[in-house]
């Protein structure tokens, strides 16, 4: 083969057509939206975590097998199956067609193969390894260390690929932060890097599975709040089966894990069943979403106490375990988190429990990333001002004087 030559693409508004709706699909996806890329997703079934972007308009779902004429327009094209004869299919209507084409299931019959990658701030780092991807993973890790200022120990491992220092199989339950993925803590991404397995939320900033191991094996565990998911005790039963085998595990969860990640629970299941583990926490939501958008959760001589709630049962849901009626009597700051779908409800309580109609309201969709949005309002006018800018979940609402603080 001769050498490779390498390239940066510009996908923004441009057509990308992505066979296959697994795994290897979830790992591509991400990178491609952030390039600003119009995906295309063609499969008969997605994982929970590409379903609930389809159901967000973030990409595109044909919900059959590949026909030829999906290609029609595409600019690059990614093959996402198993099946050898399926990705050929695939392949010769890209060449067809004169269209790039990824082949994850067979580099050598690919016209374009996709890097290992590090993302640092302004700068991206892609290696290709001549073929052998553990090599171009050991390069771009021992180039993600000295950019990180990782010296050691942790810089040693990620550098070589090396498995963790704990012998027989772990689980760490590391937090991934709100959604921009250098807010993942440095200990989180070096085990990242060195897991056999990741078991990821849809909450996860997905460019950081884009920079796992080729051989690592990632399972889909998000939990859709009104779509597919997988219970929670399949997700345990995954996390101890995985590490009984001897498999360094990382259970990675949006934000923190123990800020309504049920983090807890995991962590009872692997104990009971003798799976060693460590947390890693994460910046949660709560906080570090209000700040990005310029918003503090405290400020002096404004509010010295904010509470955090989860707004995913209805204030009159019998299952709820908040006490609204205390919480409308808070002076300080009320952040709820999972509150958009209730959103009208929760204010109407917590004005009928004393908080001002007039207090300020935000609401923050995806913060932290390039799509994040802020509608502001008052706590009686917010829930029609979030449907008129259509607004949808992920998203989180902060209550108080806070809000515009730092424009007076």
């Amino acid at each position: 083969m001769s050498d490779l030559y390498p390239l940066a693409l510009r996908l923004d508004g441009r057509s990308v057509l992505v066979v296959g709706g697994g795994a290897v699909a979830s790992r591509r996806v991400p990178a491609l939206l952030t390039a600003g890329a119009d995906v295309t997703v063609v499969a008969p079934e997605l994982t929970p975590t590409l379903h609930g972007l389809a159901d967000a308009g973030r990409v595109r779902w044909r919900q059959r097998r590949f026909e030829p004429s999906d290609v029609d327009g595409a600019w690059l094209v990614h093959v996402a199956v198993d099946d050898p004869t399926a990705a050929a299919q695939v392949s010769e209507a890209a060449e067809a067609h004169r269209i790039f084409c990824v082949r994850a299931d067979d580099r050598t019959a690919a016209t374009a193969w996709t890097p290992a990658v590090t993302r640092r701030g302004p700068v991206t780092v892609a290696v290709l390894g001549g073929g052998d991807p553990r090599r171009a993973v050991a390069t771009r890790d021992a180039i993600a260390a000295f950019l990180s200022g990782w010296t050691g120990a942790a810089a040693s491992a990620t550098a070589v690929g090396a498995p963790p220092t704990t012998k027989g199989g772990q689980v760490a339950l590391v937090g991934a932060g709100p959604g921009d993925p250098e807010l993942i803590t440095v200990k989180g991404r070096r085990l990242l890097a060195e897991a056999d397995v990741v078991v990821a939320d849809r909450l996860a900033p997905g460019l950081l599975l884009d920079e796992l191991r080729p051989d690592a094996e990632l399972v889909d565990a998000a939990k859709n709040p009104y779509g597919p998911a997988r219970t929670q005790d399949e997700i345990n039963q995954i996390l101890v089966d995985r590490a009984r085998q001897g498999l360094s595990v990382v259970r990675l969860k949006g934000g923190d894990p123990f800020v309504f990640g049920r983090g807890g629970e995991e962590v009872i299941a692997c104990a009971e069943a003798g799976v060693p583990v460590v947390v890693v926490p994460g910046v949660t939501s709560a906080v570090a979403v209000p700040a990005t958008a310029g918003i503090p959760v405290t400020h002096r001589g404004v509010a010295h106490e904010f509470t955090v709630v989860s707004g995913h049962l209805s204030p009159d849901d019998p299952e709820s375990l908040v006490n609204w009626p205390a919480v409308a009597q808070q002076a300080g700051t009320v952040v709820v988190l999972m509150g958009l779908r209730h959103l009208p409800t929760i204010a109407a309580t917590l004005i009928a429990h004393g908080r001002p109609g007039t207090t300020p309201t935000a609401v923050i969709q995806e913060g932290t990333t390039a799509s994040e949005r802020t509608v502001t309002g008052t706590l009686d006018t917010i829930a029609a001002a979030v449907a008129e800018a259509g607004l949808r979940a992920p998203a989180i609402t902060v209550i108080g004087e806070v809000v515009g603080a730092l424009n007076r």
